[in-house]
C-alpha cells in the first residue's frame, strides 16, 4: 500500500505576539518581544515575574460566557487556534465526513490554572464546595475533547503528552494517522497555559527560569553566553492537515507538505538532555529518512532552543552531527526569543512557523543574541529575518523526561 501524500491546508495561533496566525507572524518578523510583568496574578516574592502572556484575548466571544466557565485557559486558546485553523482551510465539517475527521491537541499540562483555583478554594471553604467541573477542566486531553464536540468531528480524538514535545508528537501521530488511511483530516497542535502561582513557583524550584525581572523582554536569549534560563510562555496553535486526494478533491491548494516525523527517548535524565544531544540527533535523522531528505536540503531549522544552558549547546552539537559541515550553512533560529516557552503547545506554534517560513519565504530571527558562545557557533539568524525561499524545513521539540521529536516540512509540489 502506498502511504497518503500528507499537506497542510491551514493554520491557526493564539499567541504572546497576537490573536491569530497573521499577527503573531508579523510580529516574529518585526523581532517583538511578547514577553513582560506578570498581570494574571501578583508575582512579588516569586524568583520571576515575568511571562509571555497571551494579551486580549476573550473567551466568551469565541464560545460563549457559560461554555467557556466550563474551560481552563489552555481549552480555551486551543479552541480559538483550532476555529482559526478550520476557516484558514475552508473545510466543511458534516455528516459526511465527520468521521473522518479528527483533533489532537496536545497539552503538557493541562488545567494547571483550574487545578490550583480549586485547591485554593479546598483549603479556604472545605471539600464541599469545590467545582463540579474541576476533573474536566485539567484533564489534559480536554483542549482536543472540547474542540472536537465544538466541530463535530468524530475521528479519532487524544492528546499525547511528552513534555515539551508534546504537540509535535501529536502532529506526528496525525500526520501518521493520515498516511496510513485511517482519516482524511487532522486538526493537530497543542495548548498550554501555566501561568500561575504554582506553575511559575515550581519551574523556580527547578531552576528552570530565567530570572532577569529587570529586564523581561530581553530575558529569552537562545543560544547568547548569558543565557539563565526560560522565559515561561501560553497559547494555542494548531495545523490543518489533510491528505492530498481529500485536499484536491475540494479544490483546497495546500500550504506545504509535511513529510518527516522522528521520535525518540535519552532514557538519561529527568530534565537534561543526553549528552552531546545523542537522543535528539536521531530524532532529527529518523525524520530526515523518512522525508526521504538529504541534509543539504534542508534550507531552515526552528530550533527547540531554550535559552538555557544545556540545551541549546546539546541542539547545537546534535545539528553538526546530523548534517556534518551542512550544518554551518543552514539558517536557524528560536521563535523563543519572542514568544517564550509554550511549553507543550511550543511544538505546534514552530511547527506552524515553519510551514509559514515555507509559504511566506521568510525565516524569522533569533532575537536577544548579544553575546557569542563558542559552544554554539552555527547561524542563528540574530536580530534581523532572512528572505528567500525555502523548500525544506525542520522543527525541533525536546522534552524533560528525555522526549525528543523532529517533523519535516517541504514545499508543495504536484
Amino acid at each position: 500500500m502506498i502511504p497518503n501524500r500528507v499537506v497542510v491546508t491551514g493554520v491557526g495561533m493564539t499567541t504572546p505576539l497576537g490573536l491569530d496566525a497573521a499577527s503573531t507572524w508579523k510580529g516574529l518578523l518585526s523581532g517583538r518581544s511578547g514577553v513582560g510583568p506578570i498581570t494574571s496574578f501578583d508575582a512579588e516574592g516569586y524568583g520571576t515575574k515575568f511571562a509571555a502572556e497571551v494579551k486580549g484575548f476573550d473567551p466568551n466571544g469565541l464560545v460563549g460566557r457559560k461554555q467557556a466557565r466550563r474551560m481552563d485557559r489552555f481549552v480555551q486558546l486551543g479552541a480559538a487556534a483550532t476555529l482559526e485553523a478550520v476557516e484558514s482551510a475552508d473545510i466543511s465539517i458534516t455528516d459526511e465526513n465527520r468521521n473522518r475527521v479528527s483533533v489532537m491537541i496536545a497539552s503538557g499540562i493541562g488545567g494547571i490554572i483550574t487545578l490550583s483555583d480549586q485547591i485554593g478554594v479546598l483549603g479556604r471553604r472545605g471539600p464541599n464546595r469545590i467545582s463540579p467541573f474541576l476533573v474536566p477542566m485539567m484533564l489534559p486531553d480536554m483542549a482536543s475533547g472540547q474542540v472536537s464536540m465544538l466541530l463535530g468531528a468524530k475521528g479519532p480524538n487524544y492528546s499525547t503528552v511528552s513534555a515539551c514535545s508534546s504537540a509535535a508528537d501529536t502532529i506526528g501521530q496525525a500526520f501518521e494517522a493520515i498516511r496510513r488511511g485511517d482519516v482524511d483530516v487532522a486538526f493537530a497542535g497543542g495548548s498550554e497555559a501555566a501561568i500561575c502561582p504554582i506553575g511559575v513557583a515550581g519551574f523556580n524550584a527547578c531552576h528552570a527560569l530565567s530570572k532577569r525581572n529587570d529586564d523581561p523582554q530581553r530575558a529569552s536569549r537562545p543560544f547568547d553566553a548569558d543565557r539563565d534560563g526560560f522565559v515561561l510562555g501560553e497559547g494555542g496553535a494548531v495545523l490543518a492537515l489533510e491528505s492530498l486526494e481529500s485536499a484536491a478533491s475540494r479544490g483546497a491548494q495546500p500550504i506545504a507538505e509535511i513529510t518527516g516525523y522522528g521520535s525518540t527517548a535519552d532514557a538519561h535524565h529527568i530534565t537534561q538532555p543526553a549528552p552531546e544531544g545523542e537522543g535528539a540527533a536521531r530524532a532529527m535523522s529518523n525524520a530526515l529518512a523518512q522525508a526521504q531528505a538529504q541534509p543539504d536540503e534542508i534550507g531552515y531549522i526552528n530550533a527547540h532552543g531554550t535559552s538555557t544552558p544545556m540545551n541549546d549547546k546539546y541542539e547545537t552539537m546534535a545539528v553538526k552531527s546530523v548534517f556534518g559541515e551542512e550544518a554551518y550553512k543552514i539558517p536557524i533560529s528560536s521563535t523563543k526569543s519572542m514568544t517564550g516557552h509554550l511549553l507543550g503547545a511550543s511544538g505546534a506554534l514552530e511547527a506552524v512557523v515553519t510551514v509559514m517560513a515555507l509559504s511566506k519565504w521568510a525565516i524569522p530571527p533569533t532575537i536577544n543574541l548579544e553575546t557569542p558562545d563558542p559552544d554554539c557557533d552555527l547561524d542563528y539568524t540574530p536580530y534581523l529575518p532572512r528572505r528567500g525561499r525555502v523548500r525544506a524545513a525542520m522543527s525541533n521539540s525536546f522534552g524533560f523526561g528525555g522526549h525528543n521529536a523532529s517533523l519535516v516540512f517541504q514545499e508543495f509540489e504536484e
